[in-house]
């Protein structure tokens, strides 16, 4: 609860009893949460102010604290009621705005040590346990003012999947044959073919004879070469470089 030492120092003279200490420590809470103290009692006051400080005379009722917030955009004005009943403290708190009511009960033992009220570092205990009740008991349903919400960052679902180079490509149905893609014009993407296992690209390093500019019909090598590889010596669909000319008398 970074920032509560000072806000405990500075109330200090104030704390006579165990409440007293937790009053303080929930209020550190909301004020974390974005609001701000403006005063005491059910009913404004005259010249009031938004401040992360307790108002003077917080502590004068040590059976029903009585505190008023504000959302920093003044969306949001809090009632707080924490009052003592035996060893425990009930936290009654209304949104003025919507009408919301929220409530927790808190024993006061599990959070403050009674006999170390001079001490900051030993006073308080539980505190992550304190937070969490006050997060969940009153900032959730009373809703954490306009700005104060952790925002998580927004996934981009129409991004096509070559602009996010940590994204897998959609899947290819089995037998379907990838989409052809234009040759970069780049020249750092020479050999770019030698990279395609479809062979759907141009510009690979791999010396084909029958690509001279002439339309030509494709050799499927897994027929088999006369003369040089019995059929079925290639798999179908495999890359195949040709080794010597194909053909007898071609000029080349």
């Amino acid at each position: 609860m970074a920032g509560l030492e000072p806000l405990y120092a500075w109330a200090r003279p104030a704390i006579s009893r165990p409440q007293d200490a937790l009053v303080c420590g929930i209020h550190w809470e909301l004020i974390g949460h974005g609001y701000r103290c403006v005063g005491t009692g059910d009913q404004p006051g005259p010249d009031e102010r938004k401040s992360e400080l307790l108002p003077a005379g917080w502590e004068a009722n040590k059976e029903v604290y009585t505190l008023r917030y504000k959302s920093t955009d003044d969306a949001q004005e809090l009632l707080l009621k924490a009052i003592m009943v035996e060893d425990s403290m009930i936290l009654n708190v209304m949104d003025r705005s919507s009408q919301k009511v929220a409530d927790v009960t808190l024993a006061v033992a599990n959070y403050i040590n009674p006999e170390h009220l001079d001490d900051f570092h030993k006073v308080f205990k539980n505190t992550e346990e304190l937070r969490t009740r006050i997060t969940s008991g009153i900032i959730a349903p009373l809703g954490a003012p306009a700005g104060t919400a952790r925002k998580e960052p927004e996934f981009k679902e129409d991004m096509h999947w070559d602009e996010n180079p940590l994204r897998l490509p959609p899947r290819q149905p089995m037998g379907a044959r990838a989409p052809s893609r234009p040759s970069p014009l780049s020249p750092f993407a020479v050999g770019g073919e030698d990279l395609d296992p479809f062979g759907g690209r141009s510009g690979g390093m791999i010396v084909d004879p029958l690509h001279s500019g002439i339309p030509q019909p494709r050799i499927d090598p897994s027929s088999g070469i006369p003369g040089r590889l019995p059929p079925g010596a290639v798999p179908p669909g495999a890359r195949f470089d040709p080794f010597g000319p194909l053909g007898i008398g071609r000029p080349g």
